[in-house]
């Protein structure tokens, strides 16, 4: 009998889950886990929780989601709290486990957490599966991927490289193994925090549909593409406030309740249906930036974690005092100060929002740029270690395109964006 542990990481769902789908190939009987890294609970070096509330409650959901979908197929999610060279080789011994499969995550802390359970003698088959695109398919090998996305992005479309169809999820799984007593700790990662409840949030995740996990993750998918929204797309991206001026895809694809390859499925579907435009394909467009994010991962790894980047730069400087304005909404820049409000109420904010603070933390405020991705980390509902580094190394200057002259002037920014001054207004409210 051949026992596998299916060890749930960012892939927090059943439809085309190649994890799932090689463990169920390889078993005769299957167990489910989940492992809270107690290092998430623990303060940062900027002294903020890694993981703040709004991350927490959507963490929470999402995990509820996927046990109870895996209740329908006779299984449940096994749940603990340790660290990962703690928990897998204990509960392997304990199941007779023949292996562990789960996804491969290329940033350093994930890869250390599989390095330091093979090194106590487990075997763990890592799979890649978070990207759209096959990194295998592409047109260069990833040690080669161009250092400017341009470049990546007209060699993939130029090359007619499409993603693989998604897989169907399980019908059915072999049979549960029954996991060692020990106390289920979905409850216990809310720690007496309530869902968000401000009604001005872009993204209400306490409410119904946009709850974390699979299933409101595939009706919001449902809902987008049977109307006009992919549309008209690329005209409301670069709106502030409300729940439809974007996807709204970001928070389901960082935790792996959406694939992406379903997702894309989905679009292609739409235009065959309501016609392909300049909107759709910039959904398309930002699938590949993601995809981006993931492949220098692989192709650079932990350089990409360095002070520096991926340049010689010096350390950043760092203010404690403007940090913490910047983090409170008080840095005395209406625009800006705004967006930081948004995002400590809502663990949200938009595209153009994200830019724009990220631009006046590193360029008006002169602070480290490490500080903000870990700030983005602890509040952010969508955080995912790929597009967040990624992100803040390219408008710092320390990534692969380390060009100058990527400061947004939040003047030229407001008045472009919130010429009437509504979304200022919304969440500057009371000063």
């Amino acid at each position: 009998m051949k026992t596998v542990i299916v060890w749930f990481r960012n892939d927090l769902r059943l439809h085309d889950n190649r994890v799932l789908k090689r463990a169920i190939e390889q078993s005769d009987r299957l167990l489910c886990v989940y492992i809270h890294d107690p290092r998430h609970d623990q303060s940062t070096r900027w002294g903020f929780s890694r993981m703040g509330r709004h991350r927490r409650v959507f963490l929470v959901d999402t995990l509820r989601d996927l046990d109870a979908s895996l209740t329908r197929l006779g299984h449940r999610l096994w749940l603990t709290r340790g660290r990962a060279a703690e928990v897998l080789p204990r509960l392997a011994q304990a199941v007779h486990a023949t292996g562990i499969v789960c996804e491969h995550i290329a940033a350093p802390e994930e890869e250390q957490d599989v390095a330091e359970v093979r090194a106590a003698g487990v075997e763990v088959q890592t799979i890649w599966q978070s990207s759209l695109l096959d990194p295998t398919a592409l047109p260069f090998d990833v040690s080669v991927l161009p250092q400017v996305f341009t470049v990546f992005r007209k060699r993939v479309e130029g090359e007619g490289v499409v993603p693989p169809r998604p897989d169907a999820p399980p019908s059915a799984l072999p049979p549960a193994v029954v996991a060692p007593s020990e106390s289920m700790i979905v409850d216990q990662l809310l720690k007496g925090v309530a869902a968000s409840s401000d009604d001005r949030s872009s993204f209400p995740y306490g409410q119904p549909g946009y709850r974390g996990g699979e299933s409101a993750a595939l009706s919001h998918m449902t809902r987008y593409f049977s109307g006009e929204a992919a549309q008209r797309y690329k005209e409301t991206r670069n709106g502030l406030m409300g729940v439809d001026y974007s996807t709204k895809f970001s928070p389901w694809l960082a935790t792996g309740s959406l694939s992406p390859r379903t997702l894309f499925a989905a679009l292609k579907q739409h235009e065959s249906t309501q016609g392909a435009n300049e909107s759709t394909y910039w959904i398309w467009f930002e699938l590949l930036w993601r995809d981006y994010f993931r492949f220098l991962h692989l192709q650079h790894g932990t350089r990409l974690y360095r002070a520096s980047g991926l340049t010689r730069e010096p350390l950043p400087p760092h203010d404690e005092g403007r940090f913490e304005a910047w983090c409170t909404g008080r840095s005395g820049e209406s625009f800006n100060d705004a967006g930081m409000r948004e995002l400590s109420a809502t663990g949200y904010l938009s595209n153009r929002l994200r830019q724009n603070v990220a631009s006046w933390l590193i360029n008006d405020l002169r602070c480290d740029y490490r500080a903000g991705a870990a700030w983005f980390e602890s509040q952010l509902v969508d955080y995912d270690p790929y597009s967040n580094q990624g992100n803040w190394l390219y408008l710092s200057g320390r990534g692969t395109d380390p060009r100058e002259g990527r400061r947004f002037d939040p003047e030229r920014q407001s008045r472009m964006y919130d010429s009437d001054g509504a979304y200022r207004l919304l969440w500057n409210r009371g000063d």
